[in-house]
């Protein structure tokens, strides 16, 4: 009788690696097999000594895409040969990602798996920008938004005008290429046009930038600084806060790219030191 293995499906967190839960690290550590998507930290992948295979549900340079149905195929066919797998996923697995539908589809094969969350973008682009959805002046809700629906539904599930009324802060993710379609759909919908927003890029890692500009001149603001995704949009006068209490980006090192040259087992103190002052460790 053939011995099954165990997936688990593990929330990498949005980018900084200090970010990872001790859950996750256990994981890691056990892994035979880690498949990690294209927006984790490869700074995690330190922590596991397993074959490592990744994934990427957008078009490579080499012109390669794995689809959704290849990437629960290999966790079945892995676990199915007895391996413990992890499948380290951005952010949290299941906001708006797609953990739900691997747990199913190993659920369905007889698969046993775990679920570890993880801190989702949302959570860190606010704090790591300086920005707090709920304070108590500002807001007293939340919403997180998807900017990408998917494109075979029908029609949008998406109520835009009670999105503009939403009492609150909205906060859309995947939505950097919707932004101005965005941004203009709510103002015809009611929201205010001097709404303060926020568009923050790389969220948590030394990468992040932020900019900050009234709905209605968001979508120029951006295009003039050349932000890319990964990116989430903040609107609502929280926002204002950032000029108080961002602290991430004033760190003395931010941005910079520092080769460590040590031999592994030596560079986790250079590492952590470079994390502290808010270099990239390369």
């Amino acid at each position: 009788m053939s011995i099954v293995g165990k997936v688990y499906l593990v929330g990498a967190g949005p980018g900084d690696p200090g970010l990872l839960t001790m859950r996750g690290h256990e994981c890691l550590a056990a892994a035979d097999l880690v498949l990690y998507d294209g927006l984790v930290n490869p700074e995690l992948l330190r922590l596991t000594s397993a074959e490592c295979e990744r994934t990427s549900r957008i078009v490579e340079s080499d012109g390669r895409r794995l689809h959704q149905d290849e990437i629960n195929d290999r966790l079945i066919e892995a676990a199915a040969a007895g391996k413990t797998v992890v499948r380290l996923k951005g952010g949290d697995p299941f906001v708006f990602g797609r953990g739900a539908e691997e747990a199913r589809a190993l659920a369905e094969a007889g698969i046993p798996y775990e679920i570890v969350p993880g801190i989702t973008a949302a959570t860190a682009a606010g704090v790591y920008a300086g920005i707090s959805y709920t304070h108590r002046e500002q807001a007293s809700a939340v919403a997180f938004v998807t900017g990408h629906e998917d494109p075979s539904k029908p029609q949008s599930l998406l109520d835009y005008d009670a999105l503009a009324r939403f009492p609150g802060t909205l906060v859309f993710y995947m939505a950097l290429h919707r932004l101005s379609a965005i941004a203009d759909t709510l103002i015809k919908s009611g929201k205010p046009p001097e709404t303060l927003t926020a568009v923050v890029c790389r969220a948590s890692t030394p990468q992040q930038e932020t900019i900050t500009a009234p709905l209605a001149e968001i979508a120029r603001a951006v295009e003039r600084a050349g932000l890319r995704p990964p990116s989430l949009i903040v609107v609502g006068s929280c926002v204002e806060l950032r000029e108080h209490i961002a602290w991430f980006e004033k760190r003395p090192l931010f941005g910079v790219r520092i080769g460590i040259t040590r031999p592994d087992r030596q560079a986790d103190a250079a590492i952590r030191r470079c994390r502290e002052l808010g270099a990239q460790p390369v």
